[in-house]
């Protein structure tokens, strides 16, 4: 066999040329890349990445580091002490206090804005007299800071404020109560005093959910002879379940990282004598009034850890059908 037999059998049938006027096949080329369009976009977003690694990762990155020392906020750190730091955090009650303070903020948080939030949203909903004024009024405690609703209410909440001196011109001074200082109703001085000030924020979401729903929906519904109350079980809540999983999610990531309503109702050292302390008004407490700022990341990291695995255990089971329903592209055809 000669060699131009061989080349000619090592040709496939499909690349070789059959008739007189065939034209040899195209040749495919690889895609070319567009590197102006990259170019946009690492120029938009790059400040906002660099912002991002300065503000966010390097300081978490730092406070991890200065937690294996004992540091008292000068100079570089010298006294390595290793999980010391980490190990004095779990053998200290006030801590483990704290920690059960925030989950407590983050149930009731929960039970009792949601319900009310969707109540609100559902009147503000309806077509009524009056209702961009209320709207107003629900949404303007969440816009006041944090400092002049603390003293606000820590002013109202005295045991010679305005509550106390209310009751007794009702004459209820049975009702009359120490609502600051008693540890078993601190906690709850402290829920009505969040929901409050956090519930316009809920009702607008809400708002905002129900104000995408189709509105052929209710009127299918009205046709099959369904009341209000029955299509808000069975159309309303359903569809805004997305709506109302973020905003569990926010608040949540809230509820543990509370620290300005409490320090400055309660100040920095009866907080934990009130039950009312968290691990933010801890962190400062034993980290910076303190001097012992290596112990005081050490509570910042652990904070932090607590509140990524939630995160991320909440946006696996409950953000997840959310997440895959927004998935476009191959990988959501894919999944189809």
């Amino acid at each position: 066999m000669t060699d131009t037999q061989v080349m000619a059998d090592a040709v496939p049938e499909s690349d070789t040329p059959t008739g007189a006027g065939a034209t040899p096949a195209p040749v495919r080329r690889r895609p070319r890349a567009d590197w102006r369009k990259r170019g946009e976009i690492a120029l938009l977003s790059g400040p906002a990445l660099l912002m991002f690694l300065g503000f966010v990762i390097f300081p978490v990155a730092m406070a991890g580091f200065y937690g294996f020392f004992k540091w008292n906020g000068f100079g570089w750190p010298t006294e390595f002490v290793g999980l010391d730091n980490y190990v004095l955090l779990w053998e200290d009650n006030s801590f483990r206090d704290a920690v059960l303070h925030n989950f407590i903020i983050v149930v009731l948080s929960l039970v009792m804005q949601g319900p009310i939030a969707i109540l609100f949203a559902l009147l503000l909903n309806q077509k009524i007299r009056g209702r961009s004024l209320i709207r107003v009024l629900i949404f303007m405690p969440y816009v006041i800071s944090e400092v002049i609703v603390g003293i606000g209410w820590s002013l109202m909440m005295q045991d010679s404020g305005a509550v106390n001196s209310l009751l007794e011109k009702w004459g209820l001074e049975a009702l009359q109560q120490s609502w600051l200082a008693n540890p078993s109703l601190a906690i709850w001085t402290l829920m009505v005093i969040i929901t409050w000030k956090y519930i316009g924020f809920a009702v607008i979401l809400m708002l905002a959910g129900m104000q995408s729903i189709p509105e052929e929906l209710y009127e299918a519904a009205a046709i099959d002879g369904a009341g209000f109350w029955k299509m808000q079980w069975s159309i309303t809540l359903p569809l805004l379940g997305p709506t109302i999983r973020i905003w569990a999610f926010l608040s949540i990531i809230g509820s543990l990282q509370l620290f300005d309503l409490v320090n400055i109702i309660w100040g920095q050292y009866i907080a934990s004598t009130a039950g009312t302390s968290t691990m933010a008004t801890y962190m400062y407490q034993n980290g910076h009034l303190a001097g012992s700022y290596g112990f005081g990341n050490a509570v910042a990291v652990m904070l932090f850890l607590i509140s990524l695995v939630i995160a991320l255990t909440y946006q696996r089971f409950v953000l997840r059908r959310d997440t895959e329903g927004a998935v476009t592209g191959a990988s959501g055809r894919k999944r189809k």
